[in-house]
């Protein structure tokens, strides 16, 4: 099933070389009819579609999606609109990225697909050091698998400089312990946008992810 056309792209290329509230609002009618709606119905497709493996809650599309709308108070780029749409998937939507989910991101140039845990906080960090470090061979089984690696290569994050005592010997074993966020990102063309097999595509970018997000979300239930 297709959900986009290339009025999606179109508009945003549009958009990047009349970035203001006066075109944004005289194309209003088009940013709703080929942008917005069409991204909602996907992503609330996708919802439905992850909701058969694992329980999201009640959540809806809307929580998930992000804004048009750049927060631009301490940026020096003026721009008021993100020239893409992007939706977080999980029981808590776009409001808590720490929670492993699925993040996409739609622009004319890419699509964008990540997931792990993106901002831990210094409790949530703590756990999965120690899930790790408790867990060392299913936390490798989860990204050295065939699937997760063709689909997304390695896990990324900023790492820590100074090691802490208790990870001091693990960290020789396993470098990924020091990390301050565990996060992947695959990209694809813009083309998939267009693709009747979008879905069943995005879903295989799941299920890649699958047990590492699983790993991750034990790790989070001792926090």
């Amino acid at each position: 099933m297709k959900y986009f056309d290339k009025n999606f792209s179109d508009f945003f290329v549009q958009l990047a070389t009349n970035n203001n509230k006066e075109w944004f609002h005289a194309h209003k009618k088009d940013y709703e009819t080929f942008v917005k709606i069409p991204f909602e119905n996907f992503v609330t497709q996708l919802i439905l579609e992850i909701s058969k493996h694992e329980s999201l809650g009640n959540i809806q599309a809307k929580q998930c999606i992000g804004r048009i709308n750049r927060d631009i108070r301490f940026s020096k780029d003026k721009s008021p609109y993100n020239l893409h749409l992007n939706a977080f998937i999980s029981p808590y939507g776009s409001k808590d990225k720490s929670f492993p989910g699925l993040f996409l991101r739609f622009a004319p140039d890419m699509v964008g697909i990540m997931g792990g845990c993106y901002r831990p906080s210094k409790e949530q960090t703590s756990a999965i050091r120690n899930h790790i470090k408790n867990n060392l061979s299913e936390f490798e089984d989860c990204y050295s698998n065939n699937f997760f690696y063709e689909k997304y290569g390695d896990i990324k994050g900023e790492t820590i400089k100074r090691i802490p005592v208790e990870f001091k010997e693990i960290s020789k074993l396993e470098k990924l312990i020091l990390n301050k966020q565990w996060f992947f990102v695959a990209e694809r063309t813009p083309e998939l946008v267009l693709s009747e097999n979008l879905l069943p595509d995005i879903m295989e970018y799941y299920f890649a992810a699958k047990p590492l997000s699983e790993f991750f979300k034990k790790a989070l239930k001792t926090v």
